[in-house]
């Protein structure tokens, strides 16, 4: 057997001691090896292969179906390819995901030449656990690297010609000694119910944020994305709430997850006469933006606060939740906010929504359905570092991940769609979930419309430098795709849309207005005086 054959079954042995059942391969002769072997693991019902042509795109559908607890890994060549996987090991990294990168290298001895695809490819995500991996390297070396730290992996494997297998291979698990990691326990904290308090989740909290705040009596702001946006403790419009005089009397802020979508939040967070206790959140950069009075890994509290103080949040939050959706009702247009209400009441129990970055996961945090606790439904976005790229392979990925899932969605502004439409092309032999994907189309980029960007001042140069209206065919681009595609401009037709799938991987379309998205949104802010 030569040396590249053996490694790369020792690779892909030492995957499957870690659990990993999901590999995502993209083409190439370098990982050839690589590709070999996980394609005989596949062959053996060991795991499952999904091929794409991009890297990008093959590392997001990876980080999707981790991101929904697949233990999943992603397979490249060298050179370029390796530097495509960046944006997902990066979000992977910021959100604390257990995403393995294996990136095939030329030799050691080709470095630092003008060898085909060759660069240097030693670390190139940064300080994530890494491996470069060579002829001598064992199985368990490999196990040992996986079997580390939430966050991600990377595996770079030195791999010499010959690159195509000798002989026949079993695949199984690599034997392997389980590596016993010392932990120490964790911080807890005991507070008292006394000072107003608010509980913020952001991304990814978790039940214990819904708990923490009902145990206590507190207002729970909690982002969509949190998991734990459920309960009648859970302030549907405390973006808008903070900024009237309930904000200005918050004294405390437990803050669990990772938050990031709101100004107001930012500024409550940022205020000098709040006292905030900070729960640790994975990710590589767990500290704080704000100054924190105390970070822990618990906090429990001792009794229940002032019942009056969870009242009137609940009384403002009713008002204000009746005269938004007033004033979004009277709009003659089909408004960003009704699409992201009408996809939140169509998710069931029990059902899965991957939600894009920029507006629309803004918009749906105002108008997230009271969703019942216990129901199951899981609300997922890639807000490590928040950005718009690998979103339509991140939701094939979560779909894929979740089979379970009663109903899978995805929601999505169009520049977003845009960026990752190679995530639409899949093979005849690949996995197809269902997947109704929204895309929210205003012709670019409506978000610095809300910004300071947006201001009249510079009106002149909007266009140009930050909407960047494109005027794609979504239709089009779709049935290039083989995918369907249904336009909709109004709310009774998104509502049909969505409440009669068609199976497989399908796009709906709802077109809005891009030229009255500021004035929206200060109407909007005007609520809470």
């Amino acid at each position: 057997m030569n040396d590249s054959t053996r490694l790369a079954r020792d690779v892909v042995a030492a995957l499957l001691a870690d659990d990993v059942r999901e590999v995502v391969l993209s083409p190439g002769s370098r990982n050839a090896p690589l590709s070999f072997a996980v394609h005989e693991a596949a062959a053996a019902g060991l795991l499952r292969l999904h091929t794409r042509l991009d890297e990008r795109t093959g590392a997001f559908l990876a980080l999707g179906l981790s991101k929904v607890g697949a233990r999943a890994a992603v397979v490249c060549t060298s050179g370029t390819a390796v530097a495509n996987l960046h944006p997902a090991v990066l979000e992977a990294a910021h959100a604390g995901v257990r995403l393995v990168a294996v990136t095939a290298d030329r030799p050691g001895r080709l470095r630092g030449t003008g060898a085909n695809q060759t660069t240097d490819q030693v670390e190139v995500f940064g300080p994530v656990d890494f491996l470069d991996a060579t002829a001598a390297t064992t199985a368990q070396d490999v196990y040992d690297l996986l079997a580390g730290a939430p966050g991600p992996a990377h595996l770079n494997v030195q791999l010499d010609e010959p690159l195509m297998p000798a002989g026949t291979w079993r695949p199984a698990p690599a034997t392997v000694t389980e590596r016993v990691v010392d932990r120490a326990p964790g911080t807890r904290l005991v507070l008292e119910p006394g000072p107003r308090t608010v509980v913020v989740a952001g991304d990814d909290a978790g039940p214990p944020a819904r708990v923490l705040a009902e145990q206590a009596g507190w207002p729970l702001l909690a982002e969509p994305s949190s998991g734990c946006r459920t309960g009648d403790h859970a302030i549907r419009t405390y973006r808008l709430l903070l900024a009237g005089e309930l904000g200005r009397r918050v004294e405390r802020v437990v803050v669990l997850g990772h938050p990031t979508l709101s100004r107001p939040v930012s500024r409550l967070l940022a205020r000098e006469d709040v006292e905030v206790v900070s729960v640790r959140h994975r990710g590589t950069w767990a500290a704080r933006p704000f100054a924190v009075a105390h970070e822990v890994d618990r906090v429990d509290v001792d009794g229940t606060g002032d019942r009056a103080w969870l009242d009137a949040w609940r009384d403002a939050d009713r008002t204000t939740s009746r005269d938004l959706d007033r004033l979004l009702a009277t709009e003659p247009d089909l408004t960003p906010h009704e699409v992201a209400g009408a996809v939140s009441r169509t998710l069931p129990p029990g059902g899965l929504l991957l939600v894009g970055a920029s507006n629309p996961i803004r918009d749906l945090d105002l108008m997230v359905a009271r969703y019942e606790v216990g129901g199951r439904r899981k609300v997922v976005a890639n807000r490590g570092l928040a950005g718009i790229d690998g979103t339509i392979s991140s939701a094939v990925g979560a779909a894929l991940g979740r089979p379970w899932s009663t109903r899978a969605l995805a929601l999505m502004g169009d520049v977003t769609f845009l960026h990752d439409t190679t995530g639409l092309f899949l093979s005849p032999r690949e996995a197809r979930p269902d997947l109704t994907i929204v895309v929210v189309n205003d012709d670019g980029g409506s978000i610095f419309a809300t910004l300071e960007q947006g201001a009249p001042e510079y009106a002149d140069r909007f266009d140009t430098l930050f909407a960047t209206p494109h005027g794609a065919d979504l239709a089009s681009l779709c049935a290039a795709a083989r995918v369907p595609h249904l336009a909709v401009t109004s709310l009774p037709e998104l509502e049909q849309a969505l409440a009669s799938p068609n199976g497989g991987i399908e796009v709906i379309e709802a077109r809005v207005r891009r030229d009255n998205r500021a004035d929206l949104d200060r109407r909007i802010r005007a609520l809470v005086p």
